[in-house]
């Protein structure tokens, strides 16, 4: 923004200092005046013919005064110029960082030493912006490029089966289609995935009354079929549960966790608890499956983008795409709400989401 040129701060604070300065000094005399100057005798003899008149004060008082005044004003300049300074001198610190930052160099720090102030409070304020931006922006990169490499997978193996029906006339023209087509649904539901993570992190969305207990019967009975499939028992407990979000956003929440906790059980015989209450003020909903044991630190990395399992995903055997946690929990953060994800002892998860409910 272009704006025209003005006084510095340091400026505006010395001016400051040498006005405040000379105001008190001329209080000061005017009031020596004032006390000093009425209880002398305004006479050619003085007081009791001894004492100066009030002529020859004024005359000895007036040259002191002025210099005083002056010497007051100088000492104002000087001496508020260096404080101003002094006390400007975070300012610049900070100022100088902004401006790196702008340029595109986050990981600086001001790291301000000294005591607890209003600069050294903004100083830290500033730098734990700077981490959470770059930390942000690392985290955007990371998603870039493996929504990259998952894109160009599915592309690459088009391009590839399509030189091969080229090169190979005679290949069976049903299975190059059947593997087309599959490629092409896998491309589409990334693709689908990432518009919707994207909208979630924007909350772009209207609210409105939800039934969450509806929700998660929907999204079971959308499921069973999986379920049935893999040997899977799913159960849907609990009681009416509302809140306040996108019907649509919700669901798509409560299926990915469903879907993710049958697909990630135990080869037969396994089981999915989805439980829905209201705690309070909080709309719960709780998904618990068995499976194999997961170790704690693999817990916290399973809401990152493409996270499945303990890996990044870099094969196209599982049907999902890697992005099942991280789009619950953006649908969750969007809905002011909380994810937890709990291992269980005897393996599985425990995933517990805690959204504000209605009145």
């Amino acid at each position: 923004m272009h704006r025209r040129p003005g006084l510095s701060a340091r400026l505006k604070l010395t001016l400051s200092y040498a006005a405040f300065l000379a105001v008190a000094g001329a209080l000061l005399l005017a009031v020596v005046w004032m006390f000093l100057l009425r209880y002398v005798p305004d006479n050619s003899q003085g007081l009791l013919g001894v004492s100066p008149n009030r002529y020859l004060l004024v005359r000895t008082f007036a040259p002191a005064a002025a210099m005083a005044m002056a010497f007051l004003l100088l000492f104002g300049l000087v001496g508020g110029w260096i404080l101003a300074g002094r006390m400007l001198a975070p300012l610049t610190k900070i100022t100088t960082a902004a401006r790196m930052a702008g340029n595109g160099s986050l990981s600086h720090r001001i790291r301000m030493e000294g005591r607890q102030d209003e600069f050294r409070e903004l100083a830290d304020a500033f730098d734990t912006m700077l981490e959470q931006l770059e930390s942000h922006v690392a985290e955007q990169q990371r998603f870039a490029a493996n929504a990259s490499h998952e894109l160009r997978t599915p592309l690459a193996i088009s391009q590839t089966l399509l030189d091969v029906a080229r090169r190979d006339p005679t290949r069976d023209r049903d299975e190059l289609l059947e593997r087309l087509q599959a490629v092409n649904t896998r491309a589409i539901d990334l693709t689908e995935a990432l518009l919707l993570l994207s909208r979630s992190d924007r909350g772009n969305f209207t609210r409105e009354d939800v039934d969450l207990s509806l929700v998660a019967e929907e999204a079971a009975e959308t499921l069973l079929p999986l379920a049935e499939q893999r040997g899977i028992t799913l159960d849907v407990t609990g009681g009416a549960t509302r809140t306040s979000g996108s019907a649509e956003l919700l669901l798509r929440m409560v299926t990915n966790l469903v879907q993710n906790a049958v697909v990630h059980n135990l080869p037969a015989g396994g089981t999915v608890t989805v439980h829905t209450e209201a705690q309070g003020d909080a709309s719960v909903v709780r998904v618990e499956n068995t499976g194999h044991p997961l170790p704690p630190e693999l817990v916290p990395t399973l809401t990152e983008p493409f996270q499945r399992g303990t890996e990044r995903v870099r094969t196209d055997e599982h049907a999902g795409v890697g992005l099942g946690l991280a789009i619950v929990h953006s649908i969750v953060r969007a809905h002011d709400g909380t994810l937890d994800l709990v291992p269980r002892p005897a393996g599985g998860l425990l995933v517990t989401v805690r959204l504000p409910g209605m009145p």
